[in-house]
């Protein structure tokens, strides 16, 4: 009697613990807009739970987690559950797979649960309402247009903390933001800022709608039936702006209004030195279309820094290299004025550069061509012919034996010259090596990266390291000397 009591017992004691074992799900808030925060809760209730290690819902991934731990008492029996949250910010509607959660030794699954994502919508009776409102809707590709933002917040709204998503405006070069400006009136608090925007490309664009999130503070119950304050999260949005970009006329690549100037750091030089000049253009419009100025000199090496933009101002450096005197053209800009529309065209005036020391060009030399000489024919006796042909074909013995000679005495020699001419060429002298590798630059990628290494060193004030493994190999390739 006493075993079966006690099998009893225990048999109670495992009916109960599997009655309690149970694992569900849900998520918080059921209708989610593009861009918030969703909540997926497991609520587990068991002895011993192993929790579920979970990398990802519905393919997002998850960006903050939590849990909980409660007893509660059921049929004169304690009940153990935890509450595990998963916050993740849901892309599309979906459906989350059962969860496998190992509860006292046992496998068990929670329910699916559904995912319903909608677009953001603007809603203008909210405590917190945003717009935007452009400046002109019809604008030529790389025209500056101004979009402005304006953020309407009830005096009577209680904010704990609030995030507002900048825009990345995809699309739009982002050329300047204004600093925020605070209004206050009897009903609202208005916050607004400029934005100075320009299309990248023609036809029709959209600037999606801005996201601000606010937090206030909500009483919920917890588990005990008590009121508890937490923090909730809401997203508010603004309108959708939509922007059609018309290509430029007459086939114009730059739009706007600019002006143009080159300064050059010295316009007399000696043989070989460089000769920086920076170039600068002001001005509103596509800055950013505006190609390199790098022009081509004949006998001028010509090297171009990379084009910076800050603002409403452009500025190229380059660096030009040679041993005789030149002139460095003008730099020439041409864009579509909106004011006059038309193609209007600038330029800087031409900078002479002096070579201290070059060498002149050389007078052109007149050629004249030679009266053809007299035919003197004269009659020579056939012994003296007998003679004179014996005297050649020794001739041309000797000549034979030397050639022989000779060309066996190169074949020793021909390595040795190789060796002094690789001792004689110094591939420390970074200019004169620069000089020897540009002829190759364009055919040979490996040329190419010890150029642009040389450029950076002599030209752009870097100090990088050059492989001198790779560099032997060029030399030896190309039998620079």
């Amino acid at each position: 009697m006493k075993n079966l009591g006690k099998r009893i017992f225990i048999l109670l004691t495992f009916l109960t613990t599997t009655i309690f074992a149970s694992v569900t799900a849900r998520v918080e808030p059921a209708v989610v807009y593009s861009g918030e925060t969703a909540t997926y809760v497991l609520r587990i209730s068991g002895e011993k739970v192993h929790k579920p290690v979970l990398t990802d819902i519905c393919g997002n991934d998850i960006i903050g987690s939590s849990s909980q731990t409660s007893i509660e008492m059921v049929n004169m029996d304690y009940k153990k559950s935890y509450v595990l949250s998963y916050e993740f910010v849901p892309q599309k509607s979906c459906t989350i797979a059962p969860t496998s959660v190992e509860i006292d030794g046992k496998i068990e699954k929670s329910n699916a649960v559904k995912v319903l994502v909608k677009p953001a919508s603007q809603d203008k009776n909210a405590a917190f309402v945003l717009s935007l409102k452009a400046s002109k809707n019809d604008v030529y590709v790389g025209e500056p247009f101004i979009v402005n933002l304006e953020l309407k917040q009830n005096r009577r709204a209680a904010v704990v903390d609030s995030k507002f998503i900048e825009p990345d405006f995809k699309g739009f070069w982002v050329k300047g933001k204004s600093q925020a400006t605070r209004e206050e009136t009897p009903e609202y608090v208005i916050t607004r800022v400029s934005y100075k925007l320009a299309a990248q490309r023609e036809g029709d664009l959209s600037i999606k709608p801005l996201q601000l999130r606010i937090a206030t503070r909500v009483n919920r119950r917890d588990m005990w039936g008590s009121f508890m304050p937490q923090v909730k999260w809401k997203s508010y949005y603004s309108n959708e702006v939509k922007i059609h970009a018309k290509p430029l006329p007459n086939n114009a690549k730059i739009v706007g209004n600019f002006t143009i100037t080159a300064q050059a750091n010295k316009q007399e030089i000696t043989p070989n030195e460089a000769v920086n000049v920076t170039v600068t253009v002001k001005g509103e419009g596509n800055l950013e279309d505006i190609e390199s100025f790098k022009p081509y000199i004949d006998g001028v090496n010509v090297f171009d820094e990379k084009i910076e933009i800050h603002g409403d101002t452009l500025t190229q450096k380059l660096a030009f290299v040679s041993d005789r005197d030149f002139t460095i053209p003008p730099f020439k800009l041409a864009f579509y004025n909106l004011a006059t529309k038309k193609v209007e065209q600038i330029k800087t005036e031409p900078i002479h550069i002096k070579v201290q020391g070059s060498t002149k060009a050389e007078k052109s030399l007149t050629i004249k061509k030679d009266q053809e000489p007299e035919v003197i024919v004269k009659k020579v006796d056939e012994d003296s012919v007998v003679k004179e042909n014996a005297v050649s074909y020794l001739w041309l013995i000797a000549a034979f034996i030397v050639g022989i000679v000779v060309g066996i005495a190169l074949t020793f020699l021909k390595p040795l010259q190789k060796v002094k001419k690789e001792r004689r060429f110094n591939m420390k002298d970074e200019k004169l090596l620069l000089f020897k590798l540009l002829p190759y630059k364009d055919s040979d990628k490996d040329v190419k990266t010890i150029v642009d290494i040389l450029e950076a060193n002599l030209y752009g004030g870097q100090k990088s390291k050059i492989d001198k493994k790779l560099l032997k190999e060029i030399v030896k390739k190309y039998d620079i000397s």
